[in-house]
């Protein structure tokens, strides 16, 4: 009776064993799974700004003046880049805890994929002697933009993070994602003067007296604060990058299409990144900067810049430098 007592105990330590190896086991595959999800959207949210939406407003920009049919070419390719990112979006391996979060990120990518298309509709007449009557589509088109980003940046980003959470995973970076800009190319005069090559900002004679001026109030890659030389900042990103830099308007008045830079110099080789911004007096926001093909592992400097505005006079507290090695 004894020996067949001490046998059940056996038994059932092992049994017990067994079931917390599995359930180890099980977990482990589980929160893999939804870190791989997690970087694969970052992934594809990094590339729809790098592949897309970076090259169409470069192209955009002063569109009027160049060739109509290189124009044209250009944005029906970047339309074509961008449904097969979002074909790659519909495709992804996603969790269980993931389903609302894919559904959100489905809609952004579709709006994304809309906005492309109305604008490949559009382009051809706009350049056809026929910008004034096309700008309200334009503009339009622009908005679909500007929706898809709310939803990436209000619903997308925050069910991954909460999903992470809950299943005990910290540390890692949800690359922000946005297809427009800045808010400039929602109005329509404003949005015609960028397709004419024309500056929407105030002529540096027509500047309003009075004092203009940025301050560089601080920089970010996800939830990583960056610190100030000579400190080493360990940045878990991957090789693409997207800097949040503070910018505040420290100036009497609003201003628009603030230059923001990112230059990393690494290997001997310089990577930079610009987004333009439009600030308001006694306000920070942020500027999402991309930057790609940043080698991994490799101690690199980050400078850091915002652009003085028209009747700027003081241009201190306007960059900064950071030294860091990028990792995935």
């Amino acid at each position: 009776m004894m020996r067949r007592g001490v046998a059940a105990a056996v038994v059932i330590v092992l049994v017990l064993v067994i079931v917390l190896v599995i359930n180890s086991i099980l977990k482990s595959d589980k929160q893999q799974s939804l870190k791989t999800y997690n970087h694969e959207v970052s992934a594809l949210a990094q590339e729809f700004v790098t592949q897309v939406s970076h090259p169409l407003f470069v192209t955009l920009t002063g569109a009027t003046g160049k060739s109509a049919l290189d124009v044209e070419q250009q944005v029906d390719q970047l339309q074509a880049q961008a449904q097969a990112i979002d074909a790659h979006t519909k495709a992804l391996s996603v969790p269980s805890e993931m389903a609302g979060a894919q559904q959100d990120l489905l809609l952004a990518m579709d709006l994304r994929v809309e906005g492309m298309n109305k604008l490949a509709a559009l382009i051809p007449t706009a350049l056809a002697g026929k910008a004034k009557q096309t700008g309200p589509n334009l503009a339009g088109a622009m908005e679909t933009f500007l929706a898809s980003d709310v939803v990436y940046s209000q619903r997308v980003v925050p069910l991954i993070q909460q999903t992470l959470a809950t299943n005990g995973i910290g540390g890692l970076t949800i690359a922000s994602s946005r297809s427009l800009p800045n808010v400039g190319w929602l109005e329509t005069s404003t949005l015609l003067a960028r397709l004419a090559g024309q500056s929407s900002s105030t002529s540096q004679s027509a500047v309003a007296p009075g004092h203009h001026g940025s301050v560089l109030k601080g920089v970010s890659v996800g939830t990583t604060a960056l610190e100030a030389e000579p400190a080493v900042n360990h940045i878990s990103a991957g090789s693409s990058p997207t800097f949040s830099v503070a910018v505040e308007n420290d100036g009497e008045f609003s201003e628009t299409n603030v230059e923001v830079d990112v230059t990393i110099t690494a290997g001997g080789k310089r990577y930079k990144g610009s987004h333009a911004v439009n600030t308001e007096p006694g306000k920070t926001i942020d500027a999402e900067v991309p930057v790609t093909n940043v080698p991994l592992g490799v101690p690199s400097k980050i400078e850091a810049q915002i652009q003085p505005v028209p009747g700027e006079t003081n241009h201190e507290g306007t960059q900064g430098t950071y030294l860091a090695i990028f990792g995935e």
